[in-house]
């Protein structure tokens, strides 16, 4: 029987000390020391084995932070695990505590093809494995072909317009994970914020919707929609790439900062459908009587179709299975939501009788998570303003 543990990591804003990210940010060296402290001890604590980073500008400093966490593990392992020659030494309380380490782990790092000058940086992500990876990684961004969506008028006719995608604002990072004698594909992304996309006349120096002495609320309306849109476009483009994975037979999973809900439109277009109950109920895409409804064989076609590309949230999956009633991994404004997600493919669901493997926890790391609004909250401007969430797999004997 074979374990492993795979995590979701934004680590808000990486990059290494006196350096402009963006526009008159940047940490001064004592910021950067204890930034990189307390994602040390994040790193620890989450101890997984398979780590998808977002928000990294740079490979350097998290190199240095996947070092310092291994120096920090390794102290603690010399303190708290007995060596050989303590009787107690097999006991399974510290096969728990011990630290895995990361001195043979592999790190792929995928930068972002719209990163700029200093005070224009735009982040990547990356992917820590211990169990290093399958061929090398691949980096989805600039696409050779750009994505169009035909836009339909009101009754289905085309001519509406299209809206065109050409690169993503993001990259998506996929990478094959060797886990007990499979080989699994995970796929890290960031999609696009809920922040506004606003649009720069030829001459000018900002966006009249940036102005906020002259607040314009319709053209900050436009700019959220433009965003919804170009985020629901890097999450098809994302599915895509899910479903050829998954048309080749291969186990998924795809992990990341969503920037919206496990039920937002564009979660579920990554996630894929749900089957309906009973097909046999619904009339037929030809019907021509009311009782023209598809038959128990179509039914089960239908069901088989759908259910074999979709994707589980190992949240929800968690949710259900402990009753648990709460998991929010990112706070704003008075409003606690879950924006970072891990989905699976059904080779993770017992429910399926082919299944490999099942999720047997799910832990969330948001003891950080504070409010901004409240005069309590404690000072977090440097530490992550997103909660850690991982998946505790376990896969079946062959």
């Amino acid at each position: 029987m074979t374990r492993f543990s795979i995590a979701s990591f934004n680590v808000k804003n990486l990059i290494g000390p006196d350096q402009e990210y963006y526009e008159f940010q940047r940490y001064t060296p004592e910021e950067y020391a204890w930034k990189q402290d307390w994602l040390a001890d994040q790193l620890l604590t989450l101890d997984a084995d398979v780590v998808g980073f977002q928000e990294i500008f740079d490979e350097a400093p998290l190199h240095e932070l996947v070092a310092e966490a291994d120096r920090r593990g390794i102290a603690a392992n010399e303190a708290a695990v007995p060596d050989p020659s303590k009787r107690y030494h097999r006991k399974a309380i510290f096969r728990k505590i011990a630290f895995g380490g990361y001195a043979g782990a592999d790190l792929a790092f995928a930068p972002n093809a719209n990163d700029g000058a200093p005070g224009q940086r735009r982040p990547g992500l990356a992917i820590l494995s211990r169990n290093g990876f399958d061929g090398p990684p691949e980096v989805i961004q600039a696409l050779t072909e750009p994505l169009v969506i035909p836009m339909a008028a009101l009754g289905g006719e085309a001519g509406a317009g299209q809206y065109v995608l050409h690169r993503l604002s993001r990259p998506i990072l996929k990478v094959r994970v060797p886990v007990g004698g499979r080989i699994v594909t995970v796929f890290n992304c960031h999609l696009k914020s809920k922040l506004g996309e606003f649009i720069t006349p030829e001459g000018a120096e900002f966006a009249p919707e940036e102005v906020l002495t002259a607040y314009d609320p319709a053209g900050r309306a436009m700019g959220s929609l433009r965003a919804a849109i170009r985020r629901m476009a890097e999450a098809w483009l994302l599915r895509r790439e899910i479903l050829a994975e998954l048309d080749r037979g291969h186990p998924v999973m795809v992990l990341g900062d969503f920037n919206d809900g496990e039920h937002a439109v564009s979660s579920e277009i990554i996630s894929g459908e749900v089957p309906f109950r009973n097909y046999s109920w619904m009339l037929r895409h030809d019907a021509r009587a009311p009782n023209d409804r598809y038959s128990k064989e179509e039914n089960e076609q239908i069901t088989e179709a759908v259910d074999r590309v979709r994707l589980r949230s190992a949240e929800k999956t968690f949710v259900r299975k402990s009753l648990r009633d709460m998991v929010y991994t990112a706070a704003f404004g008075g409003v606690f939501e879950s924006i970072d997600q891990i989905f699976f493919s059904r080779h993770f669901d017992p429910e399926w009788d082919k299944a490999i493997g099942e999720m047997e926890y799910f832990s969330v790391f948001n003891d950080h998570l504070t409010d901004g609004s409240h005069p309590e909250a404690p000072y977090n401007k440097l530490a992550s303003d997103h909660g850690q969430i991982m998946a505790h797999m376990r896969l079946f004997e062959p």
